[in-house]
């Protein structure tokens, strides 16, 4: 019974953290559409404000959410598990993330609800005085699964990032093995059999020629990309160089304004596109509705700045939004190859590349486009990317910032960093 309501309540703040989300987005954009110059002052506050309440009241709600679940799930501590996973900390996540998107930061809430899926269903837990180890690998996985399917509305990719990120029950060869022998057997169906579905279907696909290459060049580009993104936030997570590093330790607040008026800079150079999740934008370009030129470049610079100037926020949905435009760049020099799949091809790429969970990668994307011909094209790209990411990156960017919530350090006091 106590596992029931957990996942219904984790269900039911999930939906009115992603209506408030989408409204403070929507308020956002009304401030726009009355002067694109308003965030020069608007984002700054905003940034300031947002930080100053995270290292001043919540330490333990910066960041995406997800490391503080790993933490949670790894620490022998119950007090260091406890501070991570507090109802207070859960209610301010929502509120300092829906204030940043307030701000127009390029943010994202999934990781913020895996977090607070997590902390609803270890309180709950205590209720009914479960054992430790049924606790963390139970209520606590599960709440943190059920934040990611109720989040993105994909149940498989929860079932699947639960296993794979948040519990690391696969090991990272194995995921490999299975990866090469289903894709080298579809190859070979494909090959012999052309492509079909069993039922019957029609959908974008791509044909086992030429297009094939598009999985290469996506997979090499995304893995590059992202491997290079995730290194630079575990990099800066430490602290960054010189007078930034002084100022970003010091005066965080300041750090923030400054990044906020950054970001500002970034969104009129870009045409207003870079704010908020990317949802909108990332659709449109999957429907061939939006321009995309330059914008996975700005997205990701609007990404790498909200994260170092502090304010709570997941990089799930910018990430995706990031792949999506870095896939319509690589569309306009492969002519050959349908845009919608160049589009799909780059959300695995950029997303395996960063998270570098490749079998949680193929299947959000699939669940979130419906499209399953694409599957094979989808999990190839999602593997290339992968490898390559680790090259780039040899740390999986979640578990290496959970090592500073396993510290100690970021859940007790203010940390140098937003999103580690």
């Amino acid at each position: 019974m106590v596992f029931w309501i957990g996942a219904c309540a984790v269900g039911v703040v999930s939906i009115l953290f992603a209506l408030a989300s989408n409204q403070a987005q929507a308020l956002f954009r009304k401030t726009v559409s009355i002067s694109p110059l308003l965030p020069l002052i608007v984002t700054p506050i905003g940034f300031a404000a947002v930080v100053y309440l995270t290292r001043r009241f919540f330490p333990a709600a910066q960041g995406s959410g997800i490391p503080q679940t790993i933490a949670a799930l790894e620490t022998p501590s119950a007090g260091l598990r406890g501070a991570m996973l507090s109802l207070r900390i859960a209610v301010a996540k929502i509120f300092l993330t829906i204030m940043g998107l307030l701000s127009g930061a390029s943010i994202g809430r999934e990781g913020p609800t895996v977090q607070i899926g997590a902390s609803i269903m270890h309180n709950l837990g205590r209720f009914a005085h479960y054992s430790r180890n049924e606790l963390d690998k139970g209520l606590i996985l599960a709440g943190g699964a059920a934040g990611i399917a109720a989040a993105f509305n994909t149940p498989l990719a929860g079932i699947v990032f639960a296993i794979e990120e948040l519990s690391r029950a696969f090991e990272q060869r194995t995921s490999g093995t299975i990866l090469i022998a289903v894709i080298l057997a579809g190859i070979v169906s494909l090959a012999m059999l052309g492509n079909y579905a069993y039922f019957g279907h029609t959908s974008v696909t791509l044909a086992l020629n030429g297009e094939w290459a598009a999985v290469v060049a996506c997979g090499l580009a995304g893995g590059l990309l992202g491997g290079a993104f995730s290194r630079l936030l575990i990099l800066s997570s430490r602290g960054l160089p010189g007078r930034a590093g002084v100022l970003m330790q010091e005066r965080p607040v300041v750090f923030a304004m400054l990044c906020g008026l950054l970001l500002a800079m970034l969104g009129i150079a870009s045409g207003s596109t870079i704010y908020g999740t990317g949802y909108d934008e990332a659709r449109g370009i999957l429907e061939g509705t939006r321009a995309t030129e330059g914008f996975g470049f700005y997205k990701m610079l609007a990404t790498i700045v909200s994260y170092l100037s502090g304010i709570p926020g997941g990089i799930f949905a910018p990430s995706l939004a990031v792949g999506s435009g870095f896939g319509a760049s690589l569309a306009t020099v492969m002519p050959g190859v349908p845009m919608q799949a160049m589009v799909i091809l780059g959300m695995v790429a950029y997303f395996s590349g960063v998270v570098q969970t490749p079998i949680t990668a193929f299947v959000i994307v699939m669940e979130m486009t419906d499209d399953h011909n694409m599957l094979l094209p989808l999990m190839a790209t999602s593997f290339i990317a992968f490898g390559v990411s680790r090259i780039v990156c040899p740390v999986s960017l979640y578990q290496a910032l959970a090592q500073r919530f396993l510290s100690g350090k970021s859940a007790e006091e203010p940390a140098k960093s937003g999103m580690s």
